[in-house]
């Protein structure tokens, strides 16, 4: 028989919906309170395809943690781009529901396994991979051309999981101006934005990082932040202050693509989720 249609599901203290509206515009802020707003409604979503498990995804709240369960199954067609099969996985991850900056940033050079998920509940996975193969220890996936067109491949474990991050309904996102979050509790948006609080001026954010060497291998020292005063460089963690005050990271088409370091305080998983990234073969 074919398999279950996607799902979706979210509960909290007090009772939200899941479901997010394509008119968002970049201005808007999703998690003054339980934001199940900001996840993708998957019950229209195709799925990885015939053969596989329908995606299914759940956010709920505490008091302190936002929570979010995942089958991590693609809510698109899934394309192989390396010899690992698409499995079904079991993911739990807890993050602070309100994060605050932390002292000092916490780097993530060649920090392997998951530093967020997406708010159609797959794993992000830092810029890199891993040591192996030798020709490509630690490179950039996005330049050797081993990523999907939505950014993502599967892990030994077949574990599929993003390593730059596509704003498009095509790729299950884009519906809700938050694409995912870092384990440390701060949003991850989509690289447009605004500068002020009445949005004046929608732009599109960059990365400072510029690359200085060859990023098939050891890419983190192929590239170095140059800080800039333009407002729309993102510091070397790939975010800012929004317009509400609150920090966020931003999504960019070049590296880091997602995080460059953490600005708050990284939560410690549990778990399949808190597992590290096996070694390539």
């Amino acid at each position: 028989p074919p398999p279950p249609g996607p799902s979706t599901s979210s509960s909290s203290s007090a009772p939200a919906s899941t479901s997010s509206s394509s008119t968002s515009s970049p201005s808007t802020t999703i998690g003054t309170g339980c934001p199940t707003a900001a996840f993708a409604d998957l019950s229209s979503m195709p799925g990885a395809g015939s053969g596989y498990a329908a995606p299914s995804l759940s956010a709920t709240c505490t008091a302190t943690e936002l929570v979010v369960s995942s089958n991590g199954m693609p809510s698109y067609a899934f394309t192989p781009m390396t010899p690992n099969p698409l499995k079904t996985q079991t993911w739990t991850w807890h993050v602070p529901l309100h994060p605050t900056p932390a002292a000092s940033t916490t780097g993530s050079v060649n920090r392997l396994g998951t530093i967020g998920f997406t708010v159609s509940g797959l794993p992000i996975y830092g810029p890199t991979e891993g040591a192996q193969p030798a020709s490509e220890a630690y490179g950039d996936p996005v330049a050797n051309g081993i990523l999907d067109t939505c950014g993502g491949h599967t892990g030994p474990a077949g574990e599929y999981h993003d390593h730059a991050l596509k704003d498009t309904s095509a790729c299950g996102l884009g519906a809700s101006p938050i694409l995912g979050y870092a384990i440390d509790g701060f949003p991850i948006y989509g690289s447009r934005g605004c500068l002020d609080v009445a949005c004046s001026q929608v732009v599109t954010f960059t990365s400072g990082y510029v690359r200085t060497g060859d990023p098939t291998t050891q890419a983190w020292s192929a590239h170095q932040y140059v800080a800039s005063s333009d407002p729309t460089v993102l510091d070397a963690c790939n975010g800012r202050v929004g317009p509400a005050g609150t920090y966020r990271y931003y999504a960019t088409s070049t590296f880091p693509y997602t995080i460059g370091c953490f600005r708050g305080t990284p939560t410690t998983q549990s778990g399949a989720a808190g597992g590290p990234m096996p070694p390539m073969g």
